[in-house]
Order: C-alpha cells, then sequence, then structure tokens
C-alpha cells in the first residue's frame, strides 16, 4: 500500500470532497491510464462488469502502486466477495443494492477484523504474500473504506438508520437503480424520483457520514449540482463511457466534415 492512499479514511470522515472513476474494462493499460489521470480513487466494478478475482488482482496492483486507492465495487453483499477484495489489496468497498440496518451491518462486519467485525484472517497479496499479517491488520483496522450504495426507495426510507452503523464511512448513490425502483428507470425530474434524492439530502445534510453520487456521464453541470447538493464522495464517469461517449462526438464531427467535404462544401 502506497504512503498516497492512506488517509483516504480520514478524508471521508472530514467530508472532505474525493472524486474518483469508475472502471469496467479489464485491461491494465486503461487502467493505468485512469490511475494517472489525478484521481482519489478508482472503483472495479464486480457488479456489472465482466471482471473477475484475477483481472481484478492485476488492476489493483497497478492502482496501488500508483499511489491512488482501489475500491471494488464486489457483485453483492457476501463475506467471501469481499474478502476476496481485500485480501487482494483493495483499500475500500463498495456494497451493493444495501436496503436495510442488517445489510449494512452484514457489509461492515464482512470487512472488519474481529473483534470488530468477522473477516477471515487470509493471506494473500495485502498481507504481504504471508509475510506481513501482522503489519496489515492494524493498517487495515484503520484505513479499510467501507461504502454501501444506496439503490432502492426502501434504503431511502431506511437511510437514517443505515448511516447509524457503526464502522460504516460513506454511502453512494445509484441513481439508475434508485429511480427503477419506484417504476421510473432513468427519470430523474418525475416527481417520485426528485422526492428520493431529495429525502437521500435531507438526510446527508444532518449525517456525520458522507454521501456520494455517481456522475456517470462526463458534464460539468451535473458534477457541480452534485457537489452543491451536499455530495462529498463522486464517482465520475467510466472507462466504457468516456470511451462510448467520445466515439460518438468523433463519429458525429466524421458524418458532418465527411458530409460537408463530399457535397463540395
Amino acid at each position: 500500500m502506497t504512503t498516497e492512499v492512506r488517509g483516504l479514511r480520514a478524508r471521508l470522515a472530514e467530508r472532505e470532497v474525493v472524486v474518483g472513476s469508475w472502471l469496467s474494462f479489464a485491461f491494465p493499460p486503461i487502467t493505468e491510464m485512469f490511475a494517472r489521470a489525478g484521481f482519489d480513487f478508482l472503483v472495479i466494478d464486480q457488479e456489472h462488469a465482466a471482471i473477475g478475482a484475477a483481472d481484478s488482482l492485476a488492476m489493483i496492483q497497478v492502482i496501488d502502486l500508483c499511489g491512488v486507492a482501489p475500491w471494488v465495487r464486489v457483485g453483492g453483499n457476501d463475506a467471501r466477495l469481499i474478502k476476496r477484495a481485500l485480501d487482494s489489496g483493495a483499500t475500500g468497498i463498495i456494497v451493493p443494492m444495501v436496503n436495510s440496518v442488517d445489510e449494512a451491518a452484514q457489509a461492515v462486519s464482512s470487512a472488519r477484523y474481529p473483534p470488530h467485525g468477522t473477516r477471515g484472517a487470509g493471506l494473500f497479496r495485502a498481507q504481504g504474500y504471508g509475510l506481513g499479517f501482522a503489519e496489515y491488520r492494524p493498517r487495515a483496522d484503520a484505513e479499510t473504506v467501507v461504502v454501501v450504495q444506496i439503490e432502492h426507495i426502501d434504503a431511502v426510507r431506511n437511510l437514517e438508520k443505515i448511516l447509524a452503523v457503526p464502522g460504516l464511512d460513506g454511502f453512494i448513490v445509484g441513481p439508475y437503480d434508485l429511480s427503477g425502483s419506484v417504476g421510473r428507470p432513468g427519470e430523474y425530474d418525475h416527481p417520485d424520483v426528485r422526492w428520493a434524492l431529495e429525502e437521500v439530502e435531507r438526510v446527508m445534510a444532518t449525517s456525520p457520514v458522507p454521501g456520494g453520487f455517481h456522475v456517470v456521464h462526463a458534464g460539468g453541470d451535473e458534477l457541480r449540482r452534485r457537489l452543491n447538493a451536499g455530495y462529498s464522495i463522486i464517482a465520475y464517469g467510466d472507462d466504457m463511457v468516456f470511451l462510448a461517449e467520445k466515439l460518438k462526438e468523433e463519429a458525429a464531427r466524421l458524418s458532418s466534415v465527411v458530409g460537408s467535404a463530399g457535397n463540395g462544401q
């Protein structure tokens, strides 16, 4: 673990704005490009992307060695998935679809060693390949970040209680699934979706636990809106989406320029 990675949990507790991005491609050169771009953390997506444990390990190594915090969004609230990511060297875990106090407590417990949790004491990369468990354990206790995703209307209704779970370091809104949970996927201006987001922001304003938002599509307006609303954990973009957006933009440019040239303009 590099020295730059350490301290991120304390920054979250102080509600300092931290900005990261999302990785959907299991391709180390892309990982390295993102790790050198100036983000505070990078999230490896094991929930929706086709990224397995071996690919994740290689990506974590690249991110860590570049001095950025490697986080993993695991495929579910499963102790086996969480400890595998942490043992590979992830310094943060994002747990999807956490809707209740019990689910939040389970996520925290899976990421913490006894007596604060139930994480198994395995030996892998994080523990110096079997030679550094004694050094790693106190560091993990102090630095491992646990973030839950709030992406269902049930989670919004339970948010105050969820954020009171000891050991929880933050939450991040999953906007697509949240809107889908009220039957309005992607319709962020619908009154039911607006109410849900406003309720999240109301609770966040009075909680010591920082909130986050995934600004999926690049754009300053959306970024400013979420920062002004009080979110301090910002996941900005996604390697897949950045590429798709740029390709779409350049395809339109090509069509315009080639079409104009073909018409003699």
